[in-house]
């Protein structure tokens, strides 16, 4: 049960980079790259700062959440997602959120 617990779950995961992936391609790649500044930051710079709710906040409504982070301008568009691609891109997103590694020996 377990093992096909786990494949299920592996293959959600993939299912769910490969259609954050897509969401990217759509919408996203003109302004942003996931590892490199373009006109936009970097998945990797975003990923490192933001919270889910806070990524989800700048894609739908990026000027009130520029705002509250205290930005005098903002020139990202507003999309309208669905909750599945919005889950799907935040997760792709947050997929390059630098690994942290213990220096501690165990």
């Amino acid at each position: 049960m377990m093992i096909i617990l786990s494949v299920f779950i592996g293959m959600s995961s993939s299912l769910q980079a490969e259609n954050g992936k897509k969401v990217f391609e759509t919408y996203c790649w003109g302004c942003h790259h996931q590892t490199a500044v373009a006109f936009g930051p970097s998945f990797t710079e975003i990923a490192s700062k933001r919270s889910a709710e806070e990524i989800q906040g700048m894609i739908t409504d990026p000027a009130a959440v520029s705002s509250v982070f205290g930005y005098r301008r903002n020139a990202m568009p507003a999309f309208k997602l669905t909750k599945e691609e919005l889950e799907a891109i935040t997760q792709y997103i947050l997929s390059y959120k630098p690994k942290v590694f213990s220096e501690e020996k165990q």
